[in-house]
């Protein structure tokens, strides 16, 4: 069976039996997915445009999955011959031999994927191949097909085969693939030979590198049967999801709790960067900017619960001022003025806090709080304040604690409740319904009157 016959009978029964065709892949379902599932019964190559972090790799790797587990190849074939069809000489000559009794090797579907990134020094040899001039001393003449060290294109015979970043490929290599799209073969410097491939091809590419950087030739994009255009998350609850499960375990004794409102500010730090017109849209904002702040955020909160002695960690808001090294390095910020880096970078966390804040706490629990501050009360934030420090604070403040039982709830941990104080405290700021003096990592915030 082709293998694009192969893919189209197995995503059938994905599809019948209403199971998700890359389960790991998030905010796609109802987008690129059914796109893609219309290429694949559709029996089309496809190339994936979009920007950086955006899932393209991670889908075409996941398609082995819709491969069967085990296939029959010519035992010592180099490109996984058919013993039913073989293509390359060593393989129709051991048949040809040994009939019925030729011996097989079974290939798993993981070993039927190959990938090349492309760049500007790939060669016509590293695709479809070339002459070995190691089997040429070997007393081999240069016009016997054995001379031939084939290239990662026929040696995914039967498979699939990606290329990233397509457009980065040279223009002369690129019509090297002409034939591999539309006629199925190879051919090979003057050998007349003819290798009738059995490929599936996937290509991605940058929209900044497709229209300026590199160029995909005409003839080529031609050949493609789908051009699917994917996308970051759309929401904040799809980039919570994804930050979940690509963040990396913590390695260590101290147990880590990150209270959703902490995920759901780093994850409006990205939407709103990618809406910004201080950061440079064209080169994008990928999902790795939310799961590496997610991984800056618990680490920096690691690291301060080791310094206060405390056996439990969670992210307050004062831990929020790690991020700006994490996001300055993943983002091309674009300012008239050099230096203003840090400053963009903050505006947009105290955006995030804010827009969060009003999401998750009612007018009217932020009414009573801000009623409970006297003329002079005056309550203290900060990375040096230990979790008793914020207990004493709810214990003082009985409007504060409701608010932060309507967070984290009754059964919260006391540095989620920390966490919480400061959250309300810093949001309530930001609104502008308290004042706050900060100096270095500690905070004041105090009645408006």
């Amino acid at each position: 069976m082709p293998v694009k016959e192969e893919i189209r009978r197995n995503a059938i029964e994905r599809v019948r039996a209403g199971e998700p065709l890359f389960p790991a892949v998030l905010g796609y379902e109802e987008t690129v997915l059914p796109q893609l599932e219309n290429a694949l019964l559709a029996g089309h190559d496809v190339i994936f445009l979009g920007e950086r972090g955006q899932a393209k790799t991670r889908m075409i790797r996941g398609l082995t999955e819709l491969l069967d587990e085990w296939m029959p190849v010519v035992q010592g074939s180099e490109i996984n011959d058919d013993p039913n069809d073989p293509v390359s000489a060593q393989a129709k000559a051991l048949v040809a031999e040994m009939g019925d009794d030729t011996p097989l090797d079974w290939v798993h579907r993981d070993e039927r994927y190959g990938e090349k990134l492309a760049t500007p020094d790939t060669s016509i040899a590293d695709l479809i191949g070339e002459v070995d001039p190691i089997k040429v001393a070997e007393g081999r003449y240069l016009s016997d097909e054995l001379t031939l060290h084939y290239g990662l294109v026929p040696r995914t015979n039967r498979g699939i085969f990606a290329i990233n970043e397509l457009p980065d490929l040279a223009e002369r290599i690129q019509v090297g693939l002409l034939n591999v799209l539309e006629e199925r073969d190879v051919q090979v410097r003057g050998y007349k030979i003819r290798l009738p491939l059995d490929v599936l091809l996937f290509a991605s590419a940058n929209p900044e590198d497709y229209t300026n950087r590199g160029r995909m030739i005409t003839p080529l994009k031609d050949r493609f049967g789908a051009q699917i255009r994917t996308h970051y998350p759309l929401d904040t609850e799809i980039e919570v999801a994804i930050a979940e499960q690509e963040v990396r375990a913590f390695d260590g004794d101290l147990p880590i709790a990150v209270p959703p409102f902490m995920n759901e500010i780093v994850a409006e730090l990205s939407q709103l960067a990618r809406q910004s017109p201080h950061i440079n849209q064209r080169s994008g904002v990928s999902v790795r900017l939310t799961v590496s702040n997610v991984e800056t955020l618990v680490a920096n909160a690691v690291r301060r619960s080791l310094k206060l002695g405390e056996s439990e960690v969670a992210p307050r808001i004062s831990d929020l001022d790690a991020l700006v090294s994490s996001t300055s390095g993943k983002v091309e910020i674009e300012s008239l003025e050099e230096g203003r880096d840090g400053e963009i970078v903050e505006h947009l966390l105290r955006s995030a806090v804010l827009s969060v804040f009003k999401e998750r706490v009612s007018a009217e629990l932020g009414r009573q709080v801000v009623d409970a501050f006297e003329e002079e009360l005056v309550v203290s934030a900060g990375e040096d304040l230990s979790v008793d420090d914020y207990a004493q604070v709810v214990n003082d403040i009985p409007a504060l604690g409701a608010a932060v039982a309507a967070l984290v709830g009754d059964d919260g941990s006391g540095a989620v409740r920390a966490s919480a104080v400061e959250f309300v405290l810093e949001g309530l700021h930001l609104s502008k319904r308290l004042n706050k003096d900060a100096v270095g990592g500690r905070a004041a915030y105090r009645s408006r009157a």
